[in-house]
């Protein structure tokens, strides 16, 4: 079991005292726990430090290199990925071991729990989230890196997760889903289990959740134009998905019409159809949840938006400049 972290002394304890409890009671040859700090500040070593975890240091090298320092150390032939703010419920790992069982079968991973059940702002992330995971068949083509368990002869095959084109240090980053499209497209099949749960501590303060949508704009121009087929959507989203920071940036772009009475319908038109596209998610979110509140996803969504594509253009104005690191080589 791999688990990432920087400055997680906050949520870490609930981390490791639920991992250490799943593979004592799993009895598993995944018992070890190789904990990767990523140059933290604060307490995170020291409390890592008193549980039965092997700790290694990182540099501030980013999600991706920290979680490669941490597949490459470890012994077993799975690896379990679990983020540093997640707490795995009990069968989390059980449910994903089955699905390795087949040897055509790269990686599995599963779904969240929500840890902030009384903040509107996490649940409204959480139920969009879940009604995705719904949709998402048994094969797909997208893993989050959040629950994760992975072959290791997959790991090695593709080079493991990006460390510089993709990988955000300081930042979400876009690197475990370039690893799960590499790992596809090298032949391996990927499933998804929900049963599969780790509880997540969403974000409950707006501007926190904001402006990591701005990073994830700005890491998915990256992404995508690496891997062009997946602009359109993959398993976890879709076309209407992508198409919303685009219009944001539309309707940005068209204000300064407004002074002009001939173009004054632009801004408000290409504004409606930003708040339109905000519907058919926030009308699914109602209807499987049964809870009202969730109308508050559509501004939320709307306001989403904007801060994707804001993001968008900071990628595309820093992707020309943006070192590009030589591509591992694929083994068949």
């Amino acid at each position: 079991m791999v688990i990432p972290g920087r400055n997680c002394a906050g949520t870490i304890r609930a981390c490791l005292d639920a991992s250490t409890a799943i593979l004592r009671a799993e009895n598993t040859a995944l018992a070890e726990i190789i904990f990767v700090d990523d140059a933290s500040t604060d307490q995170t070593a020291q409390i890592v430090s008193a549980y039965p975890v092997r700790l290694l240091r990182g540099n501030s090298g980013g999600p991706g290199a920290t979680r490669n320092i941490g597949w490459r150390a470890a012994q077993h032939a799975l690896v379990w990925f679990v983020d540093s703010d997640c707490v795995p419920e009990p069968h989390a790992l059980s449910r994903l071991l089955p699905h390795l069982s087949d040897p055509s079968v790269g990686g599995v991973g599963g779904s969240y729990g929500n840890e902030h059940p009384h903040s509107l702002l996490a649940c409204l992330i959480h139920e969009e989230i879940i009604t995705r995971h719904r949709r998402m068949p048994v094969d797909v083509n997208f893993l989050g890196g959040f629950n994760v368990l992975y072959r290791r002869e997959a790991l090695e095959a593709v080079g493991g997760f990006d460390e510089c084109e993709f990988n955000g240090p300081g930042s979400p980053g876009a690197e475990d889903a370039e690893l799960a499209y590499r790992i596809h497209a090298a032949g391996y099949r990927l499933r998804f289990e929900p049963e599969s749960r780790v509880g997540h501590h969403h974000p409950t303060k707006l501007i926190r959740y904001l402006r990591s949508q701005r990073h994830h704009g700005y890491w998915r121009v990256f992404l995508h134009l690496r891997h062009r087929s997946t602009a359109g959507g993959d398993a976890y989203s879709g076309l209407l998905d992508h198409a919303q920071p685009p219009l944001a940036l539309l309707m940005l772009a068209s204000l300064p019409t407004l002074a002009w009475p001939a173009l004054r319908w632009i801004a408000p038109l290409t504004a409606a159809l930003l708040f339109a596209a905000q519907w058919p998610g926030t009308l699914q979110l109602i209807r499987q949840s049964g809870n009202w509140s969730n109308l508050a996803f559509a501004g939320l969504g709307f306001i989403r938006a904007i801060w994707r594509g804001i993001g968008m253009v900071q990628g595309i104005c820093a992707y020309p400049f943006r070192r590009r690191p030589a591509r591992p080589e694929v083994r068949p």
